[in-house]
């Protein structure tokens, strides 16, 4: 996942493949704190790992739940209904998934079994109102403590303190349905008689309500329901473990992938595995959206199909109130319409992460929409020219993943323009490789794919550089000077005559190279010791001399040109590689300086050294490198001179960076 302060996404083409989506995260926090909530141990398969689910987790070990993880699978001991922990200070992120709920358990467990807990969050949290459940859990006689502002976390739950069983208990249903859910969660826990819950105005987001029943069930509570308007509990009711609980894909997140299918789609569809017309979650209606501006979609049990129909895509109308996650997406969807598009009833859009209606707006203007918004409505009308963006998200996951979409301006004017994602890991709330799995499905023009190069003689720190530039941008990286010692290697390992350069060249295309953290992998392997070994030297000797291995190594090197950019190194990059590189760096040091960087590494390592050799051996191999017949080492024209001998290495970076910066439209 990307842990950088921006990601550029270049103009993107097309889109093709299958996409398998993470957990639900409504789900997952709900199975977890059900599961903690029963008695016995829950296995819990195919959850999502994300921030909000972490926060989840570690509350339930602080409240002494049984947790052991490994990878997507959970196991849980629950407490049966019961407090092992009496005070807790739980610290819940921005997840309201865990901050609602946990909420409503601890303070009806709190009341009936004593105790003292306080539940906070990021400062967008203590934002986000929860005092309408908190009114309500105060008129069933819980003890609630505001520890900030009234109505907002963060909360002190105490008891014990009587509770009021025999009135109903009445909650507002008109900002979030994350109250009613709360509610619904933790009243079994206390359910000696049959417990009546009204809701007062009209329920927003019922499919989510929906999940809520459905899981419920499978935890042994049947709740009655009559209409929206009123759930009961049944007197006796007592959480039961299913023992196992398969976790669906998050339809939410399948609404980007349905998106990107509508929009890029068009030789096959897009498929997208984890959710399909059986789905518990009410997202999965996403689909009708976008099947009315154009989509073409198909669903199987626990699969979409999708793929461009209409073109350019048709402007709706939408009440969103069933959808309210998802509807973001339209709104960037409408940037691709010949009309306005009106998503209505998306009130709730205001308590979300962020405000996400003015967030919306402010992000769509500077893409150069026009766009007007209400109490609980927005209007985004289509775009006539687009413009290049630095994408502000908020710290919202959902407004970093709907605005990827708006990369794919080029399909709808010649004049295509980069979008930057500012804070993208983001997306960790709910998919933590929401923007890796993108780059697996789409197409760019090479040409589009931006490029650094970084070129210099033996010894200057290109390797070093290359890398901590690469990290910094969430490019790729590429050591153009490893490439004949894999070759070598890869051919000696298959047993492959050296001397035989048509069989070497076959090998090229197939070497599965990657270049990651200073280290080199063939594979799964990290084969950096290896290619540094002399007899590893020998044999890259061997295989240069072949004109078809330096062909197929060309071929190979230009394959690095993926999403979403490269890093590439070496001393011909930017004059035979990459000549349309946007930025080019020609990094030097003096051989005196080099000469002593190499003999501190080769001490290190326990390697006897003689600065005084080294530097006359750099010397000399420069100066070959220079006389070279094919590439001689040298500046490219427009390469920008980097001398970084008495510079650090942040130092470098932060000039590369500044560089980059410079040439970007943002």
């Amino acid at each position: 996942m990307f842990k950088i302060p921006f990601l550029d996404l270049p103009p993107l083409r097309g889109a093709a493949g299958t996409v398998r989506l993470p957990g639900s995260k409504s789900i997952s926090n709900r199975v977890l704190l059900l599961a903690a909530l029963s008695e016995g141990r829950t296995v819990v398969r195919d959850l999502l790992a994300s921030d909000d689910t972490a926060v989840m987790l570690e509350a339930l070990r602080a409240l002494g739940c049984g947790v052991v993880q490994e990878g997507d699978t959970v196991s849980i001991v629950g407490l049966g209904g019961n407090l092992l922990a009496k005070q807790a200070k739980l610290f819940l992120g921005n997840a309201g998934t865990a901050m609602r709920p946990l909420t409503a358990a601890l303070a009806v467990l709190a009341a009936t079994q004593g105790g003292s807990f306080e539940v906070s969050g990021v400062p967008r949290m203590h934002e986000r109102p929860i005092g309408d459940l908190v009114d309500a859990l105060r008129g069933l006689g819980c003890a609630i403590d505001d520890l900030g502002n009234p109505g907002y976390p963060p909360l002190r739950l105490h008891g014990p303190s009587p509770l009021a069983l025999d009135t109903p208990v009445r909650v507002r249903g008109d900002v979030s349905s994350q109250f009613l859910t709360a509610l619904l969660l933790a009243l079994p826990l206390v359910a000696t008689r049959d417990i009546r819950i009204e809701v007062i105005g009209e329920l927003i987001s019922k499919p989510y309500i929906e999940i809520t029943l459905a899981l419920l069930a499978r935890f042994g509570i049947a709740v009655r329901r009559e209409g929206w308007e009123a759930f009961v509990i049944p007197a006796g009711s007592k959480y039961r473990s299913p023992g196992e609980v398969f976790v669906e894909g998050d339809a939410s997140s399948a609404s980007y992938f349905v998106a990107l299918g509508a929009i890029a789609a068009t030789d096959t569809p897009l498929r997208i595995e984890g959710v399909g017309r059986e789905s518990l979650q009410g997202d999965v209606r996403f689909i009708e959206a976008a099947a009315a501006m154009g989509a073409e979609v198909q669903a199987g049990p626990n699969w979409l199909e999708v793929r461009r129909g209409a073109w350019p895509l048709k402007g709706i109308t939408l009440d969103c109130n069933h959808i309210p996650d998802a509807a973001m997406t339209l709104a960037v969807m409408a940037l691709y319409a010949h009309g306005p598009t009106t998503l209505t009833n998306i009130a709730s859009w205001r308590v979300k992460e962020t405000d996400r209606i003015a967030a919306m707006a402010t992000e769509l203007r500077k893409l150069g929409a026009t766009v007007d918004e209400g109490p609980d409505w927005i209007r985004v009308q289509p775009l006539a020219h687009w413009q290049a963006a630095a994408i502000h998200t908020y710290d919202d996951h959902r407004v970093a993943m709907c605005f990827s979409l708006a990369a794919f301006n080029g399909l709808v004017t010649p004049a295509a323009v980069p979008v930057r994602i500012l804070e993208p890991h983001c997306v960790a709330k709910t998919f933590p490789d929401y923007f890796e799995t993108l780059f697996a499905t789409v197409t760019a023009d090479a040409a589009d794919i931006p490029v650094i190069t970084i070129d210099g003689p033996t010894a200057s720190g290109k390797g070093t550089l290359a890398d901590e530039v690469g990290k910094a941008l969430g490019y790729g990286v590429l050591d153009s000077g490893a490439l004949y010692r894999v070759a070598g290697l890869a051919a000696r390992r298959a047993g492959v005559d050296l001397d035989d350069g048509d069989a070497v060249a076959a090998l090229v295309p197939g070497l599965d190279l990657r270049f990651q953290d200073g280290h080199i992998f063939l594979g799964s392997e990290d084969v950096s010791a290896r290619l540094r070994a002399e007899a590893t030297g020998l044999l890259a000797s061997q295989v240069a001399v072949h004109p078809q291995v330096r062909s197929a190594l060309h071929q190979l090197q230009l394959s690095f040109r993926r999403l979403p950019g490269l890093v590439a190194d070496g001393r011909d990059m930017g004059t035979a590689l990459f000549p349309d590189a946007p930025l080019k760096i020609f990094l030097t040091a003096s051989a005196a300086t080099r000469a002593e960087r190499r003999y501190k590494q080769l001490i290190s390592k326990g390697i006897p050294a003689n600065i005084e050799g080294l530097r006359e051996d750099l010397e000399a191999r420069d100066e070959r490198d220079k006389n070279r017949a094919t590439s001689p080492l040298a500046p490219a024209q427009d390469a920008l001179l980097l001398d970084n001998s008495a510079l650090g290495i942040e130092e470098s970076v932060t000039q590369v960076l500044d560089w980059w910066q410079q040439r970007r439209p943002f």
